[in-house]
Protein backbone atom coordinates (compact mmCIF):
# COMPACT_ATOMS: atom_id res chain seq x y z
CA UNK A 1 0.00 0.00 0.00
CA UNK A 2 2.84 2.40 0.87
CA UNK A 3 4.40 1.68 -2.52
CA UNK A 4 1.22 2.64 -4.37
CA UNK A 5 1.07 5.88 -2.35
CA UNK A 6 4.65 6.66 -3.37
CA UNK A 7 3.99 6.27 -7.10
CA UNK A 8 3.45 10.05 -7.39
CA UNK A 9 7.14 10.92 -6.88
CA UNK A 10 8.62 8.72 -9.59
CA UNK A 11 9.55 5.06 -9.67
CA UNK A 12 13.33 5.37 -9.30
CA UNK A 13 13.04 8.24 -6.81
CA UNK A 14 10.79 6.29 -4.47
CA UNK A 15 12.73 3.03 -4.68
CA UNK A 16 16.13 4.70 -4.52
CA UNK A 17 15.32 6.65 -1.37
CA UNK A 18 13.49 3.85 0.42
CA UNK A 19 16.15 1.20 -0.21
CA UNK A 20 18.98 3.55 0.81
CA UNK A 21 17.01 4.35 3.97
CA UNK A 22 16.64 0.61 4.60
CA UNK A 23 20.41 0.20 4.27
CA UNK A 24 21.18 3.14 6.58
CA UNK A 25 18.80 1.80 9.25
CA UNK A 26 20.66 -1.54 9.24
CA UNK A 27 24.23 -0.14 9.53
CA UNK A 28 24.21 0.06 13.38
CA UNK A 29 22.78 -3.48 13.52
CA UNK A 30 25.55 -4.77 11.22
CA UNK A 31 28.18 -3.29 13.57
CA UNK A 32 26.48 -4.73 16.68
CA UNK A 33 26.04 -8.12 15.01
CA UNK A 34 29.71 -8.32 14.00
CA UNK A 35 30.86 -7.28 17.50
CA UNK A 36 28.60 -9.95 18.97
CA UNK A 37 30.14 -12.60 16.70
CA UNK A 38 33.65 -11.56 17.79
CA UNK A 39 32.71 -11.76 21.47
CA UNK A 40 31.86 -15.44 21.02
CA UNK A 41 35.36 -16.21 19.75
CA UNK A 42 38.16 -17.36 22.14
CA UNK A 43 40.11 -14.54 23.81
CA UNK A 44 42.80 -13.12 21.55
CA UNK A 45 41.07 -14.19 18.33
CA UNK A 46 39.45 -11.57 16.16
CA UNK A 47 37.50 -12.09 12.97
CA UNK A 48 37.91 -9.55 10.17
CA UNK A 49 34.75 -8.20 8.58
CA UNK A 50 34.22 -10.19 5.34
CA UNK A 51 33.92 -7.18 3.00
CA UNK A 52 34.49 -9.24 -0.15
CA UNK A 53 31.81 -11.87 0.62
CA UNK A 54 29.31 -9.25 1.73
CA UNK A 55 29.97 -7.15 -1.38
CA UNK A 56 29.54 -10.11 -3.75
CA UNK A 57 26.37 -11.22 -1.96
CA UNK A 58 25.05 -7.64 -1.87
CA UNK A 59 25.58 -7.13 -5.61
CA UNK A 60 24.04 -10.51 -6.53
CA UNK A 61 20.98 -9.90 -4.30
CA UNK A 62 20.76 -6.15 -4.93
CA UNK A 63 20.51 -6.31 -8.73
CA UNK A 64 17.33 -8.50 -8.89
CA UNK A 65 15.90 -6.45 -5.99
CA UNK A 66 16.57 -3.26 -7.99
CA UNK A 67 14.94 -4.71 -11.13
CA UNK A 68 11.94 -6.27 -9.36
CA UNK A 69 11.28 -3.31 -7.05
CA UNK A 70 11.33 -0.72 -9.83
CA UNK A 71 9.24 -2.80 -12.23
CA UNK A 72 6.65 -3.34 -9.49
CA UNK A 73 6.63 0.36 -8.61
CA UNK A 74 6.24 1.31 -12.27
CA UNK A 75 3.34 -1.13 -12.68
CA UNK A 76 1.26 0.90 -10.18
CA UNK A 77 0.97 3.55 -12.91
CA UNK A 78 -1.07 1.14 -15.03
CA UNK A 79 -2.95 -1.36 -12.84
CA UNK A 80 -4.38 -1.49 -9.32
CA UNK A 81 -2.72 -2.77 -6.17
CA UNK A 82 -4.58 -6.09 -6.05
CA UNK A 83 -3.61 -7.07 -9.57
CA UNK A 84 0.04 -6.06 -9.03
CA UNK A 85 0.11 -8.10 -5.83
CA UNK A 86 -1.39 -11.18 -7.49
CA UNK A 87 0.89 -11.21 -10.55
CA UNK A 88 4.00 -10.42 -8.48
CA UNK A 89 3.18 -13.33 -6.17
CA UNK A 90 3.34 -15.73 -9.11
CA UNK A 91 7.02 -16.04 -8.16
CA UNK A 92 5.72 -18.85 -5.93
CA UNK A 93 5.31 -20.86 -9.15
CA UNK A 94 8.51 -19.60 -10.78
CA UNK A 95 10.78 -20.42 -7.82
CA UNK A 96 10.25 -24.23 -7.86
CA UNK A 97 10.20 -24.24 -11.70
CA UNK A 98 13.53 -22.38 -11.94
CA UNK A 99 14.79 -24.57 -9.08
CA UNK A 100 14.39 -27.64 -11.32
CA UNK A 101 17.04 -26.23 -13.68
CA UNK A 102 19.28 -25.52 -10.67
CA UNK A 103 18.90 -29.16 -9.54
CA UNK A 104 16.73 -28.16 -6.56
CA UNK A 105 13.98 -30.74 -6.15
CA UNK A 106 10.67 -29.53 -4.73
CA UNK A 107 8.68 -32.01 -2.68
CA UNK A 108 5.35 -33.31 -4.06
CA UNK A 109 3.31 -31.49 -1.41
CA UNK A 110 5.01 -28.17 -2.25
CA UNK A 111 3.66 -28.38 -5.80
CA UNK A 112 0.18 -28.98 -4.36
CA UNK A 113 0.65 -25.99 -2.04
CA UNK A 114 1.79 -23.79 -4.92
CA UNK A 115 -1.28 -24.76 -6.98
CA UNK A 116 -3.61 -23.95 -4.08
CA UNK A 117 -1.66 -20.73 -3.44
CA UNK A 118 -2.22 -19.44 -6.97
CA UNK A 119 -5.96 -20.21 -6.74
CA UNK A 120 -6.24 -18.58 -3.32
CA UNK A 121 -4.41 -15.43 -4.42
CA UNK A 122 -6.61 -15.15 -7.49
CA UNK A 123 -9.80 -15.13 -5.37
CA UNK A 124 -8.17 -12.80 -2.85
CA UNK A 125 -6.74 -10.21 -5.25
CA UNK A 126 -8.72 -10.24 -8.51
CA UNK A 127 -12.39 -9.14 -8.65
CA UNK A 128 -14.67 -11.53 -10.55
CA UNK A 129 -14.23 -11.22 -14.33
CA UNK A 130 -11.63 -8.44 -13.99
CA UNK A 131 -8.47 -9.89 -15.51
CA UNK A 132 -6.76 -8.96 -18.75
CA UNK A 133 -3.19 -8.77 -20.03
CA UNK A 134 -1.92 -5.30 -20.89
CA UNK A 135 1.23 -3.22 -20.43
CA UNK A 136 0.93 -3.11 -16.63
CA UNK A 137 0.43 -6.86 -16.41
CA UNK A 138 3.46 -7.58 -18.62
CA UNK A 139 5.63 -5.27 -16.51
CA UNK A 140 4.50 -7.07 -13.36
CA UNK A 141 5.21 -10.50 -14.88
CA UNK A 142 8.81 -9.36 -15.48
CA UNK A 143 8.85 -8.10 -11.88
CA UNK A 144 7.75 -11.54 -10.69
CA UNK A 145 10.65 -13.19 -12.56
CA UNK A 146 13.10 -10.77 -10.90
CA UNK A 147 11.74 -11.52 -7.42
CA UNK A 148 11.92 -15.26 -8.10
CA UNK A 149 15.61 -14.78 -8.96
CA UNK A 150 16.01 -12.69 -5.79
CA UNK A 151 14.63 -15.51 -3.62
CA UNK A 152 16.93 -18.09 -5.22
CA UNK A 153 20.02 -15.86 -4.93
CA UNK A 154 19.25 -15.20 -1.25
CA UNK A 155 18.95 -18.96 -0.73
CA UNK A 156 22.52 -19.28 -2.04
CA UNK A 157 24.10 -16.52 0.07
CA UNK A 158 22.09 -16.51 3.32
CA UNK A 159 23.95 -19.57 4.65
CA UNK A 160 27.38 -18.09 3.82
CA UNK A 161 27.24 -14.43 4.85
CA UNK A 162 26.09 -12.53 7.96
CA UNK A 163 22.40 -12.05 7.21
CA UNK A 164 22.08 -8.45 8.46
CA UNK A 165 25.20 -7.42 6.52
CA UNK A 166 23.85 -9.16 3.38
CA UNK A 167 20.52 -7.35 3.69
CA UNK A 168 22.22 -4.00 4.29
CA UNK A 169 24.53 -4.48 1.28
CA UNK A 170 21.69 -5.42 -1.08
CA UNK A 171 19.81 -2.24 -0.13
CA UNK A 172 22.81 -0.02 -0.81
CA UNK A 173 23.34 -1.72 -4.20
CA UNK A 174 19.65 -1.48 -5.19
CA UNK A 175 19.40 2.06 -3.82
CA UNK A 176 22.53 3.30 -5.59
CA UNK A 177 21.38 1.88 -8.94
CA UNK A 178 17.92 3.42 -8.45
CA UNK A 179 19.34 6.85 -7.55
CA UNK A 180 21.57 6.81 -10.66
CA UNK A 181 18.49 6.03 -12.78
CA UNK A 182 16.55 8.69 -10.86
CA UNK A 183 18.91 11.45 -12.04
CA UNK A 184 19.01 10.07 -15.60
CA UNK A 185 15.30 9.40 -16.21
CA UNK A 186 13.42 11.54 -13.68
CA UNK A 187 13.36 15.06 -12.29
CA UNK A 188 13.14 14.64 -8.50
CA UNK A 189 11.66 17.60 -6.65
CA UNK A 190 12.27 18.17 -2.96
CA UNK A 191 8.69 19.39 -2.42
CA UNK A 192 7.23 16.17 -3.87
CA UNK A 193 9.64 13.98 -1.90
CA UNK A 194 8.83 15.76 1.38
CA UNK A 195 5.12 15.33 0.59
CA UNK A 196 5.61 11.57 0.37
CA UNK A 197 7.82 11.28 3.48
CA UNK A 198 5.47 8.94 5.36
CA UNK A 199 5.22 6.23 2.65
CA UNK A 200 8.98 6.59 2.10
CA UNK A 201 9.84 6.13 5.78
CA UNK A 202 7.41 3.25 6.20
CA UNK A 203 8.62 1.45 3.06
CA UNK A 204 12.26 2.11 3.96
CA UNK A 205 12.15 1.06 7.61
CA UNK A 206 9.38 -1.57 7.72
CA UNK A 207 9.38 -3.04 4.19
CA UNK A 208 13.15 -2.92 3.60
CA UNK A 209 14.77 -2.74 7.03
CA UNK A 210 12.43 -5.22 8.74
CA UNK A 211 10.56 -7.36 6.19
CA UNK A 212 13.31 -8.01 3.61
CA UNK A 213 15.85 -8.64 6.39
CA UNK A 214 13.47 -11.08 8.09
CA UNK A 215 13.10 -12.80 4.70
CA UNK A 216 16.86 -13.47 4.59
CA UNK A 217 16.83 -14.89 8.14
CA UNK A 218 13.80 -17.04 7.31
CA UNK A 219 15.30 -18.40 4.10
CA UNK A 220 18.26 -19.65 6.10
CA UNK A 221 15.98 -22.38 7.46
CA UNK A 222 13.28 -22.77 4.76
CA UNK A 223 13.32 -24.23 1.26
CA UNK A 224 13.08 -21.53 -1.45
CA UNK A 225 9.71 -22.84 -2.71
CA UNK A 226 8.22 -22.84 0.80
CA UNK A 227 9.67 -19.37 1.48
CA UNK A 228 8.11 -18.00 -1.73
CA UNK A 229 4.70 -19.33 -0.68
CA UNK A 230 5.01 -17.92 2.84
CA UNK A 231 5.98 -14.52 1.43
CA UNK A 232 2.70 -14.48 -0.50
CA UNK A 233 0.85 -14.37 2.81
CA UNK A 234 1.41 -10.60 2.75
CA UNK A 235 -1.72 -10.42 0.57
CA UNK A 236 -3.71 -12.35 3.18
CA UNK A 237 -2.46 -10.20 6.06
CA UNK A 238 -3.14 -7.01 4.09
CA UNK A 239 -6.79 -8.00 3.71
CA UNK A 240 -7.15 -9.25 7.30
CA UNK A 241 -5.57 -6.15 8.88
CA UNK A 242 -7.70 -3.94 6.63
CA UNK A 243 -10.71 -5.73 8.11
CA UNK A 244 -9.46 -5.60 11.73
CA UNK A 245 -7.96 -2.10 11.83
CA UNK A 246 -9.68 -0.12 9.07
CA UNK A 247 -13.17 -1.70 9.19
CA UNK A 248 -12.86 -2.77 5.56
CA UNK A 249 -15.47 -5.39 4.69
CA UNK A 250 -14.32 -8.84 3.59
CA UNK A 251 -16.28 -10.30 0.71
CA UNK A 252 -17.06 -14.03 0.50
CA UNK A 253 -14.63 -14.22 -2.42
CA UNK A 254 -11.80 -12.74 -0.29
CA UNK A 255 -12.60 -15.02 2.66
CA UNK A 256 -12.52 -18.01 0.31
CA UNK A 257 -9.15 -16.83 -1.02
CA UNK A 258 -7.74 -16.55 2.53
CA UNK A 259 -8.97 -20.07 3.35
CA UNK A 260 -7.37 -21.54 0.22
CA UNK A 261 -4.08 -19.75 1.01
CA UNK A 262 -4.16 -21.23 4.52
CA UNK A 263 -4.71 -24.72 3.07
CA UNK A 264 -1.78 -24.12 0.69
CA UNK A 265 0.57 -23.36 3.61
CA UNK A 266 -0.64 -26.42 5.54
CA UNK A 267 0.08 -28.63 2.51
CA UNK A 268 3.69 -27.45 2.34
CA UNK A 269 4.27 -28.29 6.00
CA UNK A 270 2.85 -31.82 5.91
CA UNK A 271 5.66 -34.42 5.54
CA UNK A 272 5.77 -36.08 2.12
CA UNK A 273 5.45 -39.52 3.76
CA UNK A 274 1.83 -38.71 4.70
CA UNK A 275 0.93 -38.46 1.00
CA UNK A 276 2.89 -41.57 0.05
CA UNK A 277 1.55 -43.80 2.88
CA UNK A 278 -1.67 -44.93 1.10
CA UNK A 279 0.30 -45.90 -2.02
CA UNK A 280 2.86 -47.84 0.03
CA UNK A 281 0.08 -49.83 1.72
CA UNK A 282 -1.40 -50.78 -1.64
CA UNK A 283 1.95 -51.94 -2.96
CA UNK A 284 2.64 -54.04 0.12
Amino acid sequence: MAQSEGASIGTFTFNGLRTLLGGIVLVPLVILSFKSENKKLPEGEKKKFPFKDVLIGGVCCGIPLFIGGNLQQHAFNYIDVGKVGFITALYMVLVPVIGIFLKQKARFNIWIGVAFGVIGLYFLSIPKGDFSIGKGELITICCSVAFAAHILVIDHFCKKVNNIALSCAQFFVAGTLSVICMFIFEEPKLSEISGAWLPLVYAGVMSCGVAFTAQIFGQKYAEPAVASLLLCLESVFAVLFGWLLLDQMLSQRELFGCLIMFIAIVFTQVPTEVFLKPFKKKNS
